[in-house]
């Protein structure tokens, strides 16, 4: 199991590489100010999928990334 630390720290890589350092950095002011709630988002901002379906969509996501 990752530490907090570890799971920040991935989550930060994977953002910078997403979106890069500068919209990194919009994406938390955004959170900031639109008093963001990931909770409430998770409940109805996300697609409805059950987990094999998920897992299907990660698995090809994956794979289109460079290792």
């Amino acid at each position: 199991m990752k530490t907090d630390a570890e799971i920040r720290q991935a989550g930060m890589q994977a953002l910078i590489q997403a979106l890069g350092t500068i919209e990194t950095e919009r994406f938390f002011v955004a959170l900031s100010r639109d008093r963001f709630d990931y909770t409430e988002w998770r409940k109805t901002g996300l697609p409805e999928l059950d987990i094999d379906k998920l897992s299907d969509l990660a698995t090809r996501y994956s794979a289109t990334l460079d290792h």
